[in-house]
C-alpha cells in the first residue's frame, strides 16, 4: 500500500531493504529537513504505519488485563503507548495509543499488524469489544517542529494538550501530541483518501516536507525505541526505556508483569540502549544486526543507523550493562567495521533501591 505522495513534487523513494518502504525517502535534501523540525515545522508522511481500531464498551478493562499500560486509568481524549510481553517478559508488540470517540486506536509496524491482531481477536473471549484493521481506513501524517502552535492555528486546526492530549478532527480521525521525536509533535491519523489533501494543506501553510530519513534521524537522537529495529527477540521493557513511557508500573497483572517487577525492583537489565557516535573517517557504516564489540569479543547489537544533520552518523545499540559506557566499541561485521563511542547523556540512570540490599529486603 504504497503512499500517493511518493510521486509529490522532490519525492525520492528509499532503497532497496529500506524498513521505510512505501513512503518518500526524502525531498532532495534530508538535512534542510531535519533542521526544520528541529527550529520551525515539517511534516511527515508515516502512512506506512498500520492502524487498529478497538471499539466497544470493554476496551479498556479488556486492553488492561492483556498489555503493559494501565488502560482503566486512560481517559477519554488521551493518548498513551502500550506493550504485549511474552510469559517470559520479552517485548513481543509495540503500538502507539488513541482512546478518542469511544475508540482505542493502536498504531503499529505494518509487518507486525496481523500478528497483533490475531493475538487480540484469540484474546476476546466474551469481551464487548471489536478489534479491526483500520489501515485501509487512515493513515499516519507526523508535524514536528516549535512552530507547531502556528501552523495548526493558521488552518485552524484544534491543538491537542500535551505531551499525550488527543483531539478528534472534524473531517475524521484525530490528532495526538507526541513527546518524540522532536520536543514538540502531532500525529494526525487522517482518512487514508485524504493524504494527498492533507499534505498540501500542511505543506502551503509552511510545514516542509520531509521523508522517512529525517524522521529516522530525530528518532534515533530521541532515544526512542523502535519494534523489531531496535528490539531483538530477548529484549524486555528496561533495556530500551520504554518502563514509564509504554509500562505502567502501578497496575494489576497481565501476561511478562513478573519479569518487569523483578527487574525493576531487585536486579538490572542484561543490556541497556545507548547512543553510539561513529568515527567519521570511514566511509562504511554498520547496518541493523551487526555485532558490537570490545576487541574480539561481542558485547551488543546494532539497531537503528541515522545520518543526522548536526552529529553525523548515530547508531541506537543494545549492549551488555556490564561495559562501561568510557569503552572504545566496534561496530559492524568486519567489512564494515567502524570505531565508536559512547554518548553520556545516553546512558539510563539506575533505578534507586536496586541490587543486593532491595534483595535483602524481599525476605523482610
Amino acid at each position: 500500500m504504497n503512499s500517493p505522495l511518493l510521486t509529490a513534487p522532490g519525492a525520492v523513494a528509499p532503497f532497496e531493504g529500506a524498513p521505510d518502504q512505501g513512503v518518500p525517502w526524502h525531498f532532495g535534501d534530508p538535512f534542510a529537513e531535519q533542521r526544520s523540525a528541529a527550529r520551525s515545522v515539517a511534516v511527515f508522511d508515516r502512512s506506512h504505519r498500520a492502524v487498529i481500531a478497538v471499539p466497544g464498551d470493554d476496551r479498556l478493562p479488556w486492553l488492561h488485563s492483556l498489555t503493559s499500560q494501565h488502560f482503566t486509568a486512560l481517559g477519554e481524549d488521551q493518548g498513551t503507548e502500550m506493550l504485549i510481553l511474552d510469559v517470559q517478559g520479552r517485548v513481543e508488540h509495540h503500538a502507539v495509543v488513541a482512546n478518542v470517540g469511544g475508540v482505542v486506536y493502536l498504531d503499529t509496524e505494518r509487518s507486525r499488524v496481523a500478528e497483533l491482531l490475531a493475538y487480540l481477536t484469540k484474546m476476546v473471549f466474551w469481551s464487548k469489544v471489536e478489534p479491526r484493521d483500520a489501515t485501509a481506513e487512515l493513515a499516519v501524517l507526523t508535524v514536528v517542529g516549535p512552530e507547531i502552535a502556528g501552523l495548526f492555528t493558521k488552518l485552524d486546526l484544534p491543538l491537542p494538550d500535551g505531551p499525550h492530549g488527543v483531539v478528534a478532527l472534524g473531517t475524521g480521525g484525530f490528532a495526538r501530541r507526541m513527546t518524540w521525536p522532536g520536543q514538540d509533535a502531532v500525529d494526525l491519523v487522517i482518512p487514508r483518501g485524504e493524504i494527498a489533501e492533507w499534505w498540501s494543506r500542511l505543506t502551503d501553510a509552511g510545514a516542509r516536507p520531509a521523508g522517512s530519513w529525517a524522521f529516522e534521524a530525530l528518532r534515533v537522537e530521541s532515544l526512542h525505541a523502535r519494534l523489531g529495529v531496535d528490539t531483538d527477540e530477548k529484549t524486555i521493557p528496561h533495556e530500551v526505556n520504554w518502563i514509564g513511557e509504554a509500562v505502567h508500573l502501578d497496575k494489576g497483572c497481565y501476561r511478562g508483569q513478573e519479569t518487569v517487577s523483578k527487574v525493576h525492583n531487585v536486579g538490572r537489565p542484561p543490556r541497556r540502549m545507548l547512543l553510539l557516535h561513529l568515527d567519521g573517517s570511514r566511509e562504511v557504516q554498520p547496518e541493523t544486526g551487526d555485532p558490537v564489540l570490545v576487541d574480539d569479543r561481542v558485547v551488543g547489537r546494532v539497531g537503528s543507523v541515522a545520518l543526522h544533520h548536526e552529529l553525523g552518523t548515530i547508531v541506537l545499540a543494545l549492549v551488555k550493562r556490564s561495559i562501561s559506557p568510557e569503552t572504545e566499541l566496534l561496530v559492524g561485521a568486519e567489512d564494515r567495521r567502524v570505531q565508536a563511542s559512547v554518548d553520556p547523556d545516553s546512558v539510563p540512570p539506575d533505578t534507586p533501591g536496586l541490587g543486593r540490599e532491595a534483595a535483602r529486603n524481599l525476605g523482610r
